[in-house]
């Protein structure tokens, strides 16, 4: 079993680029990564200050553990090159753009990357929000080395759909689980998309609870008020992190035994049980040394 990189990614919080108290704050925040949005946060007349403001904050020193992103504006629009050359030159740990619906348009964007001088360490993130992206998820995710993660852009999928915001995301559902069974093929990182009603923290709950049992490593959020339960959602529980030692020590001394069959708690366990208990605590360990 190949797992994604294990640097937690539970809460991606979005930051508009062109607020600097927001900005600010983030740099205390209990988030595991923050993106500088310069797409649908920032206005028109306010790209190009946002722009530098993204650029200084990565380069700052001042987020402490942090991931730091950039979510650039879309391929095609005023702002899009003006962006890669900027961010490029800053080195963020990813870019994240916007609307990417074919490997060739993914591909360009990575040698593009390149192109600009962009650090090797600094990833792409596609975020797929158009129906064309979900039906083509599988060839995007397998489209250039340097992609790290996919990211559901839920809002735009739901409107170019045609489908309604319901409570427990049906008309999404083809769409999450096409995204995510992309991402795990190709060994990525996949975060699920934002909840838009930050009044609504049952709302939020139950949605981020179903977005971790379908298999997503984290969500994107927009408030800081979110931050906390999707934190506590995809970290790993004392109980779940205790119940991983005991598997793995069971299965060791059954193998130094010799024993062909292994059970704990009263079920059969096999290597890829073991395997997913060492990434609970692999991911355990990585949220501790934050």
């Amino acid at each position: 079993m190949v797992f994604m990189s294990l640097r937690p990614r539970r809460s991606v919080l979005y930051m508009p680029a062109s607020n600097p108290r927001a900005m600010a704050k983030a740099t205390s925040l209990d988030c595991d990564a923050v993106i500088f949005d310069l797409e649908d946060a920032v206005a028109p007349e306010a790209k190009a200050s946002a722009r530098r403001a993204a650029c200084e904050a990565v380069t700052s020193g001042n987020y402490g553990h942090r991931e730091l992103v950039v979510r650039v504006n879309g391929v095609g629009t005023a702002w899009h090159e003006d962006d890669l050359a900027a961010v490029c030159q800053a080195g963020p740990d990813a870019i994240t753009v916007p609307k990417v619906d074919s490997p060739e348009q993914l591909a360009a964007l990575a040698l593009r990357l390149s192109e600009l001088g962009a650090p090797d360490r600094t990833r792409l993130w596609a975020m797929l929000e158009t129906p064309r992206a979900i039906l083509d998820a599988d060839a995007i995710c397998g489209a250039c080395e340097r992609l790290e993660a996919v990211v559901v852009g839920t809002n735009d999928l739901l409107a170019e759909l045609g489908a309604r915001e319901v409570a427990g995301r049906a008309p999404l559902g083809y769409a999450l689980s096409a995204v995510i069974c992309a991402a795990r093929a190709h060994h990525l990182v996949a975060l699920d998309g934002v909840y838009n009603d930050v009044h609504d923290q049952q709302g939020f709950e139950k949605e981020c609870l179903a977005g971790r049992d379908l298999g997503f490593d984290g969500k994107t959020l927009i408030h800081p008020c979110q931050l906390a339960f999707a934190n506590q959602t995809w970290a790993p529980s004392e109980t779940q992190v205790e119940r991983a030692r005991a598997l793995i020590a069971t299965f060791e001394a059954a193998l130094a035994r010799g024993e062909g069959v292994v059970t704990f708690e009263g079920r059969m366990i096999e290597n890829l049980h073991v395997e997913t208990a060492r990434r609970t605590l692999a991911m355990y360990d990585a949220i501790g040394a934050r």
